[in-house]
């Protein structure tokens, strides 16, 4: 009986959180407009409205440059001018692709490391609304100095709002959810020893 109870308050307590990170989802959108920062990041994904979002703040002057990551190894700057509907000039001048991220974790170091190079310290992070929250701890945990604004952007196939109303919402955020909570206990692990005030500890206490 003991370990049936433990079992159900685990259950609560996860069904408590899948909640309150899904509330959090749909309050993201829509997206406030940020103030301007140095560089902004996209990441790719299955709906390329992000890129088509990123690439109007790059023109709208809330970035110096913009790096699309994750961009498969196929794809051309030709084909990426296409799907960003950027102003050629402001691509071709302005924006660089990253091609060696495969995961979130990739998009972490990969942006981190293209923000390094070009001296910047405060980014725009542009990416789907459900998948914020983890690109953010992501991006955090490689680049702890910089100063990072979210943009998130809705997803056409996924209603927020109404996740639990269709079997591919449900399994869309539960999915997340549970990704999200595996990066929140390897920050916390990793913040162990490090002190009350490293950005990991802080991120983890969150």
């Amino acid at each position: 009986m003991k370990g049936l109870a433990a079992i159900l308050v685990a259950l609560a307590i996860w069904t408590a959180g899948l909640l309150a990170f899904a509330d959090r989802v749909a309050r993201l959108t829509p997206a406030e407009e940020p103030a301007p920062a140095q560089g902004i990041v996209a990441l790719t994904g299955a709906s390329d409205l992000r890129l088509e979002a990123a690439a109007r703040l790059l023109e709208n002057g809330k970035g110096e440059r913009l790096l699309l990551s994750g961009v498969n190894r196929k794809t051309t700057r030709k084909d990426m001018l296409g799907v960003t509907g950027a102003a050629k000039p402001v691509f071709d001048c302005c924006v660089d692709l990253g091609f060696t991220a495969a995961d979130t974790i990739g998009n972490g170091s990969e942006a981190a490391e293209w923000a390094r190079g070009m001296g910047y310290t405060r980014l725009i992070l542009v990416t789907a609304d459900f998948h914020m929250p983890r690109a953010m701890l992501e991006l955090k945990s490689a680049m702890p100095e910089a100063q990072i604004t979210a943009y998130p952007v809705a997803t056409p196939a996924y209603d927020a709002a109404h996740w639990a109303g269709s079997t591919e919402g449900a399994r869309r955020i539960a999915l997340e959810y549970c990704k999200y909570l595996v990066i929140l206990m390897r920050e916390a692990v990793l913040s162990v020893g490090k002190g009350p005030h490293h950005p990991a500890a802080a991120t983890a206490a969150k």
